[in-house]
């Protein structure tokens, strides 16, 4: 699945374009690397996504196209800092 797509059925992001618009401003990593809006990623990748209040940590549980609301964070592990 792609990364825009991911954010948005996720609700990481509310929209995709958002997603998009986040992936070509360089504020989206895959991995320790930028992510274009249509990279393709996996269960176990880590995604960080720079927000103007701070940063965001996660990896992929499951790629799934369509979720209920109430089960989109099952998609996702946050991660703490690691220092």
């Amino acid at each position: 699945m792609r990364i825009d797509k991911f954010l948005k059925v996720s609700r990481v992001l509310k929209r995709r374009t958002l997603a998009e618009e986040a992936c070509e401003n360089g504020k989206v990593l895959v991995n320790g690397k930028e992510a274009k809006p249509g990279k393709q990623i996996k269960e176990g990748d880590v995604v960080e996504i720079a927000f103007a209040s701070g940063t965001v940590r996660f990896r992929v549980k499951k790629v799934l196209e369509n979720v209920k609301k109430d089960e989109a964070d099952s998609m996702y592990e946050l991660l703490g800092d690691e220092t």
